[in-house]
């Protein structure tokens, strides 16, 4: 990588490796994972920053870069859980934090919802993109993503209890 390029990239880095964190985060709900995630990414895109026509296109690519990165995430360890079953150990506990208030219990909902549903959720609500732009990332039509937050929502309604309910 040539010197134009590393102070391009440390540009791009000190721009986006904050929002890049929050969203790495807000799919996987761990910090350190996030970090990971985000270096992770900025090494991928580091050998494409020549060939990127658009600039401006940086975001998109780094967020699907996340997304990306995420996905394998969580199927490795879908195949490291299930390779652990059959081999009849215990699985890894993670051990919950206690249920604070209702930020805990939306986030610890959000947390049980399949990783397709809540990656459209972070990224349509939280992320507050256009279905457009998320269809994009995770590499579905508008309304796939409309269906894959229309059903996460709900489901987290059965997780969450309501204003109203006890």
């Amino acid at each position: 990588m040539s010197e134009a390029e590393g102070g391009r990239l440390a540009e791009l880095y000190v721009r986006h490796a904050a929002e890049a964190t929050r969203l790495a985060y807000m799919l996987t709900g761990d910090r350190q994972l996030a970090e990971d995630l985000v270096q992770d990414a900025f090494v991928k895109l580091a050998g494409r920053l020549v060939h990127l026509r658009d600039p401006g296109a940086f975001d998109a690519y780094l967020r699907r870069t996340i997304v990306n990165l995420a996905n394998s995430h969580f199927r490795r360890k879908r195949v490291e859980r299930s390779y652990l079953n059959r081999t009849a150990a215990e699985p890894p506990r993670v051990g919950d934090a206690p249920d604070t208030g209702r930020r805990d219990e939306l986030w610890n909902g959000l947390q049980r919802l399949p990783v397709r549903q809540r990656t459209a959720i972070v990224l349509r609500i939280y992320e507050d993109l256009p279905e457009q732009r998320v269809a994009d990332i995770l590499g579905c039509r508008p309304g796939t993503v409309r269906s894959l937050v229309s059903r996460g929502l709900a489901e987290l309604r059965v997780h969450v209890r309501s204003d109203g309910d006890g």
